[in-house]
């Protein structure tokens, strides 16, 4: 008897999708880098496609390029810029671990790292000797960030992936890629502080809810039980905690005018501590809801904006009593460091721009492959 039945003829051979790719990873997050234009254009069928492509809806990801971790089931999508003031649209999709939800609401600073470099790579982009300077809009949130990318002749110009740039949550060292965020107030909501307030209670814990890069509601972890020192996995494991801090940030994306955000990735959620390295601040950042293993870029600029206003959560633990031109903030791997160009006029912050500096690799270039069922369009 044999071990398997043969295939009868009304049986429909389909081959898979190819679809061109780099596979990056760009800061502390990995994932696929598309041409926007290889994919399908409306959103339903280019989240079934994502869906398909990492393997979301098993926690390993086992059918599909995901890593079976927020940070490792992000997707970068690039086009020439339909904006005068940018060359590249970098457009993100957050695609969950374990269920085939994909959101197209945030961003990601982190992918953004590699970005630029994979613009030079597709060839939307000529790179310049020395380095090249592209201006990015990030089209989820209408940001514009300026990214600078080391391109020495070799003959010609070409991408320069080593270097000795570390930078906290990836082994070894890379070439730096110098990320510099302008109008970063307000990214989804229009307001520094939505809600109008720099200070309010949810369930009787007082918050901050601020929008710099990525709308962020931000508590102070001992009011919650907890150090601020904890590492990710202790966080993660804590399930009473996680559901109290959702709870709380359902409400906070109502107040924020973000509405129903069940299935949404913002408002994104941090817990501040007093420094324990020198930084300024103690910080763990929920995605929101796994505990980030070191710190989004976005939401370092988030955190950064809370520190310099004052009478924020932040301000309550360690205010900024001088001018400074950059913020350290200590996560569960290290330390990232933000550059800040800012003004306070009347205890009104004026945030003009913030920076930071990543680092990002190409891992493979190819095809990725998916079943032809999940194609749409």
């Amino acid at each position: 008897m044999p071990f398997f039945k043969p295939l009868t003829a009304n049986v429909k051979m389909t081959a898979p999708i190819s679809i061109p790719c780099l596979f990056m990873r760009g800061g502390t997050s990995r994932g696929p880098y598309f041409n926007r234009h290889h994919l399908p254009q409306s959103l339903d069928a280019l989240a079934k496609v994502l869906v398909a492509a990492l393997g979301a809806g098993h926690r390993l990801n086992i059918d599909g390029i995901g890593g079976g971790n927020a940070v490792t089931t992000k997707v970068a999508m690039l086009s020439p810029s339909t904006d005068a003031q940018a060359d590249i649209d970098y457009f993100f999709a957050q695609v969950n671990v374990a269920d085939h939800g994909v959101d197209f609401s945030p961003t990601c600073g982190n992918m953004l790292a590699g970005v630029g470099p994979a613009a030079l790579e597709m060839g939307l982009v000529a790179p310049t000797p020395g380095e090249t300077r592209l201006k990015i809009r990030a089209v989820n949130t209408g940001a514009l960030i300026e990214s600078i990318v080391q391109t020495p002749c070799d003959p010609k110009p070409r991408v320069e992936y080593d270097g000795a740039t570390a930078i906290a949550g990836v082994p070894g060292t890379a070439a730096p890629i110098s990320l510099n965020f302008m109008d970063v107030v307000g990214s989804k909501t229009g307001a520094l502080f939505p809600s109008g307030h720099t200070l309010e209670h949810i369930d009787g814990v007082e918050v901050t809810l601020i929008d710099v890069a990525v709308p962020m509601m931000l508590v102070r972890a001992a009011d919650l039980g907890k150090t601020g020192t904890e590492s990710a996995t202790a966080l993660d494991a804590d399930q009473a905690f996680m559901q109290r801090l959702e709870a709380m940030r359902l409400q906070a994306g109502k107040r924020m005018g973000l509405g129903d955000v069940t299935q949404k990735v913002v408002p994104k959620v941090g817990l501040l501590a007093p420094p324990q390295a020198g930084g300024c601040m103690t910080i763990r950042y929920f995605m929101p809801w796994q505990c980030h293993p070191s710190l989004a870029v976005t939401g370092s600029m988030a955190f950064a904006g809370c520190m310099l206003a004052p009478g924020t959560i932040a301000d309550t633990l360690n205010p900024i009593t001088a001018p400074t031109p950059q913020l350290v903030f200590e996560h569960p791997m290290g330390t990232m460091t933000v550059t800040v160009d800012y003004t306070l006029t009347d205890g009104q912050l004026q945030l003009h721009s913030a920076g930071s500096v990543r680092t990002a690799r190409l891992l493979m270039r190819g095809e990725l492959m998916v079943p032809a069922a999940s194609w749409s369009e």
